[in-house]
């Protein structure tokens, strides 16, 4: 039996996270003829008090695009919390007896805030909103293997139904474990970080001002995000990239057992910043892994976000990026010459080379600190938190950090 065709698409992006629905928005706008492939998952309707256990961290670089594309006024303003303020400590003192320290503040760079706290699933249900009103075609197939289009032009996408979809160009949004970057042969260079991301949210005893907080300790890095107020009191959400054996040990306890351990290493890390600080979610973990694709282009699909790269979540910048691979490649495909098509490897090149700086900063840095701060020896301990206490004594330098961070 010969597979249904379609070819009504100049691109078809497999993934329908968020990665892959901003991108199939984003090329739509620049008029570009485009498909969306993969399942469409029902969502849980938002209840009050309620968050979902993923949040992210949003730049203003991200949070810009997320407007032009009419997504961001249509998120709820009541479940986003902004970031104006951030404090990094480190895991021991670098003169005297205070922890080293850096404070970072939005009014640094001019502007009212650091980032934004969004919640993936509400952010994904705008998104999905956005993608039904725009008339994009929508298969809710998976993908299944990937060949040469007609006359060995573009690309053939093969579905779990029994569908082969034509296009010139496929953008691979699938996630770290892409089939589709797999099947175009684009290699992913992996290290295991041999630790665990904890995430929970916790009702803190004082106000968290809309600050950010993290600590380099010795069982990892501890962040906590501010997050909206409830009735319990206010809110953050922590995510603590611990050892794998230590955050296994955690998360194997019965529950009340779990609770008590995380409430108890808590106080100690925090050393009282937030008040006391109380489980008011169920715990959840996920593997840490540094991954990055060397090529980002070939045989006619283009990889973003995690399908690209997945780095460190201890400067809260993995959907940032993914997000400006978005924002890149419908700048380079929309600002294309008329007579260049789609898959013109002259296109292609353009947006591997204005991801490459990008990417491979936000790599080295991601990297350079986990590593840094899980050094022992007493000579790098005391220099990495003179460093901290360093920076924060340079408004310049600060500034520069502010900027970086936020896109600017």
């Amino acid at each position: 039996m010969t597979p249904a065709s379609s070819s009504n698409a100049d691109i078809i992006v497999v993934g329908t996270g968020i990665a892959g629905l901003a991108a199939a928005l984003a090329l739509a706008r620049q008029g570009v003829r485009v498909g969306l492939l993969g399942p469409r998952a029902p969502l849980p309707a938002p209840e009050a008090g309620r968050f979902d256990p993923r949040v992210y961290a949003l730049s203003p670089a991200s949070r810009q695009l997320l407007a032009e594309l009419g997504i961001w006024d249509a998120l709820p303003a009541e479940r986003i919390t902004g970031v104006r303020a951030m404090e990094v400590f480190g895991d021991r003192p670098a003169w005297g007896n205070r922890p080293a320290r850096l404070g970072l503040s939005a009014w640094q760079a001019g502007s009212d805030y650091l980032a934004w706290i969004v919640e993936s699933r509400e952010l994904e249900r705008v998104l999905r909103q956005a993608v039904q009103w725009s008339g994009i075609r929508w298969t809710t197939e998976e993908f299944t293997a990937l060949g040469h289009g007609p006359e060995l032009t573009g690309v053939t996408l093969r579905t779990s139904g029994g569908q082969a979809l034509h296009a010139r160009l496929a953008v691979a949004a699938d996630g770290a474990e892409s089939r589709l970057r797999a099947a175009a042969g684009l290699p992913a260079n992996r290290s295991d970080y041999g630790a665990t991301g904890v995430v929970v949210h916790l009702t803190s005893e004082l106000p968290h001002q809309e600050c950010a907080c993290q600590w380099f300790t010795p069982d990892g890095v501890l962040a906590l995000l501010p997050m909206p107020d409830t009735d319990g009191g206010p809110q953050v959400s922590m995510v603590w990239s611990m050892p794998r054996a230590q955050a296994d040990t955690l998360l194997g306890l019965p529950e009340a057992e779990r609770v008590a351990a995380l409430e108890a290493r808590l106080a100690l890390a925090t050393q009282g910043r937030l008040g006391a600080l109380r489980v008011r979610s169920p715990l959840h973990g996920f593997p840490l892994v540094l991954q990055h694709s060397p090529q980002l282009t070939h045989g006619g699909v283009i990889l973003v976000g995690d399908a690209a790269h997945v780095v460190h979540p201890l400067a809260g910048q993995g959907l940032n990026l993914g997000l400006g691979d978005v924002q890149a490649l419908a700048q380079v495909l929309g600002g294309r010459e008329p007579f260049r098509p789609v898959d013109d490897p002259r296109l292609l090149r353009r947006y591997e080379r204005a991801r490459a700086e990008p990417l491979l900063a936000m790599r080295v840095v991601t990297d350079g600190l986990f590593h840094l701060f899980g050094a022992q020896p007493a000579p790098v301990a005391w220099l990495r938190n003179a460093g901290l206490d360093l920076v924060d004594r340079m408004p310049l330098l600060k500034r520069m950090l502010v900027n970086g961070a936020s896109g600017a």
